[in-house]
């Protein structure tokens, strides 16, 4: 039995930087994506440190494409609209409540939308392996775009489908996903403003966010994201005033 709530229960929260010069980061975890038999996907980040400080966001695509994109944090523009903004229909603030009813059982839960989402990860002995040898990779293996291509191809042999570890995000920012542990979602159930989701399913075709796609089918990561600075003075600015962010406004 994976023992996931007292890994990520309780992270601290800090601003920190990127593990790259010249970038700006997310470290925490999530569900990458979560595709449902109604046509529905939902996908959770969980980032206590980051360039900018804390936030948690829930995103939600529509049957027919549409994607929203749900903070709690202090600001929208220094968590997920950052990168994902400009493919989404809607971006706003919610309260975002997390629960672990399980060693591995999550139960998410927003007041605007209202959305009450429970999930339970598990591992596979494929998996366990995989993990073990991720998390023992230095960074420095990320760069070399053979060994990004690499970690693609597994994440194919998983199930996934086509993702991409490494490309151009809806805001311009050149970014790379750092998974070091990766779980499947073997359950979930999700009521999103009275609609029953339905359950589960992987997809012949991944969902995509603008050009970036999301797994077929649900996983758990935890791990990092780095993106390239595009405006080393916009990026300092908005730092700062990060910074200065009452963290009870949260």
């Amino acid at each position: 039995m994976i023992d996931l709530a007292s890994r990520l229960s309780g992270l601290p929260e800090s601003r920190g930087d990127a593990p790259w010069p010249g970038h700006e980061y997310v470290k925490g975890w999530g569900v990458f994506g979560l595709p449902f038999s109604s046509g529905h996907v939902l996908a959770l980040r969980v980032f206590p440190e980051s360039s900018f400080g804390a936030y948690r966001t829930v995103w939600h695509r529509t049957p027919h494409g549409r994607w929203s994109i749900h903070v709690d944090g202090p600001r929208l523009e220094t968590s997920c609209p950052r990168y994902y903004g400009p493919a989404c229909e809607h971006i706003g603030f919610a309260r975002i409540h997390l629960t672990w009813t399980g060693p591995a059982s999550l139960r998410v839960t927003t007041d605007a939308p209202s959305l009450d989402w429970t999930l339970t990860a598990r591992s596979t002995p494929v998996l366990t392996a995989m993990n073990a040898v991720s998390s023992a990779l230095p960074l420095a293996s990320w760069r070399p775009r053979v060994l990004v291509r690499s970690r693609e191809l597994m994440a194919g042999a998983l199930g996934l489908g086509r993702v991409e570890m490494a490309g151009v995000m809806p805001s311009g920012h050149t970014g790379t996903l750092l998974p070091e542990r990766m779980y499947y979602i073997a359950d979930a159930r999700a009521v999103l403003d009275g609609t029953d989701l339905g359950h589960p399913v992987r997809l012949d075709r991944n969902p995509r966010i603008g050009e970036v796609p999301l797994p077929a089918r649900g996983i758990l990561a935890i791990g990092q994201a780095a993106w390239q600075i595009r405006d080393p003075a916009e990026y300092e600015r908005t730092r700062a005033e990060s910074g200065r962010t009452d963290p009870e406004s949260r």
